[in-house]
């Protein structure tokens, strides 16, 4: 059932589908979509082409947004926008500790989680765009993951895009996870290195930290076991537009004073364990570097294996010595499952994840090179979560794409960005730029 509510100048719809687990068997299980409608409070009665819009991760849920924030205001003034909640996320037939356990053992578990890639989700998107547009095409509009997304579709379904908008999210179209991460960690250490130009009073706060995880045992209040490994990857803020300043205000209130001597304090570990959890997005953890295979061979932890390959970021060498310790940025390691609560009962099924061999391609070469459905992407050149190397070759291979190379923004320029990001895009899409 399907309910029409109001909020400042916008009109919402909820919206539910029903779909395929496995599209190559219709006659299967069944799970449930969901997504919010969006319209602009006056042109509520008006027919309007349609937006959809698919959230980056993956494991995100759509944006809850309230009002006509980012880039839905400019979106909102010649669409109907749908904010799609992607297979396992938000309220579509969520995929956590709490729910997989119905699926039966890790085994199960692992089956039922390779049907969460952009593959399935493109299909989904088939498989309700009729109901939503009558069969009209529509445009997507895919930030990171979502941008992945958006070239499955133009690879599997181009008929049913009148056009592509793609933020921050040009993935390789035949990279191996081992590849992406040779490319990840000296990006991830240039920002590190922009962060301690900025703030180099940020230098001596992280290793001492990084000190007293080393000596001491740290669980946070939701059960978080806290090593030198976790802090390091809060490093993932500074791919964001704001990251940076949000780590270093972090960091500058890490320690108190306390009758038995220093220690971390209440508010550092609050907000770290924020930070650190995936109880609100498992699936980031669980296919994440399944997002990337496509031939025989197994991811394998990637992230992790690669990281050796990369000593400057081992924290014990560092604090050995006296060069600044390296946090690491979007990268799933096994000891998540470890450390997390969330993903505790979880580690059996992520290593079969980890070891399957049976990934199906997500692209087509030759149909991209044969693209005509109208397209264009912003590629931020400083993107610490997206290559740009990797995403302008993608970029060359996609007949009529239209790419604008900024270093304006960070990964998340469609949200700090908002209209303009948008608006420059849609643009491209139709040559007026």
């Amino acid at each position: 059932m399907s309910a029409t509510y109001r909020q400042p100048g916008v009109v919402l719809t909820d919206r539910h589908f029903t779909v395929p687990l496995d599209h190559d068997d219709p006659a299967g299980e069944s799970i449930e979509l969901y997504a919010r409608e969006v319209v602009a409070g006056e042109k509520e009665r008006q027919d309007l082409p349609w937006l959809v819009y698919l959230q980056g991760g993956p494991g995100f849920g759509a944006n809850r947004f309230v009002g006509k924030p980012a880039w839905l205001g400019r979106a909102l003034k010649e669409y109907r926008v749908l904010l799609l909640d992607q297979r396992g996320t938000g309220h579509s037939t969520p995929a956590n500790r709490q729910t997989l356990p119905l699926r039966g053992g890790p085994a199960e578990q692992a089956d039922y989680l390779a049907h969460f890639r952009a593959d399935a989700i493109v299909r989904d998107c088939e498989a309700i765009r009729p109901q939503v547009t009558g069969g009209a095409p529509w445009t997507v509009l895919g930030q990171s993951f979502g941008g992945f997304c958006s070239v499955t579709y133009l690879s599997s379904a181009p008929e049913g895009l009148a056009a592509a908008v793609i933020t921050g999210g040009l993935p390789s179209l035949d990279a191996h996870a081992d590849d992406v991460y040779r490319a990840a960690y000296p990006r991830i250490e240039r920002k590190v290195a922009a962060h301690y130009a900025r703030y180099p009073q940020d230098i001596e706060r992280a290793r001492r930290i990084a000190d007293h995880l080393l000596t001491h045992e740290v669980t946070l209040p939701n059960g978080y076991r806290l090593t030198v490994e976790a802090f390091q990857s809060l490093g993932i803020m500074l791919g964001g537009s704001e990251g940076s300043h949000r780590l270093h205000h972090l960091l500058e209130h890490a320690f108190v004073r306390t009758p038995q001597g220093m220690a971390l304090s209440d508010a550092f570990q609050e907000e770290v364990q924020g930070s650190l959890s995936f109880a609100s997005h498992p699936l980031y953890a669980l296919v994440h570097e399944a997002c990337y295979g496509q031939d025989e061979r197994p991811t394998a932890w990637s992230a992790e294996r690669v990281r050796a390959e990369f000593p400057q970021f081992d924290a014990p060498k560092t604090l050995a010595g006296d060069t600044p310790l390296l946090f690491t940025g979007e990268s799933i390691h096994p000891w998540m499952f470890d450390c997390d609560p969330a993903l505790r009962p979880l580690r059996e099924t992520a290593e079969l994840l980890a070891a399957r061999t049976d990934w199906p391609p997500l692209y087509d070469p030759a149909r991209l090179a044969a693209n005509d459905v109208p397209a264009a992407a912003a590629v931020y050149h400083d993107d610490m979560y997206v290559d740009t190397a990797h995403a302008l070759e993608t970029a060359r291979t996609i007949r009529g794409l239209r790419t604008w190379v900024t270093n304006e923004f960070e990964h998340d320029g469609v949200r700090a960005g908002g209209p303009r990001v948008l608006d420059r895009l849609l643009a491209l899409t139709r040559d007026e730029a």
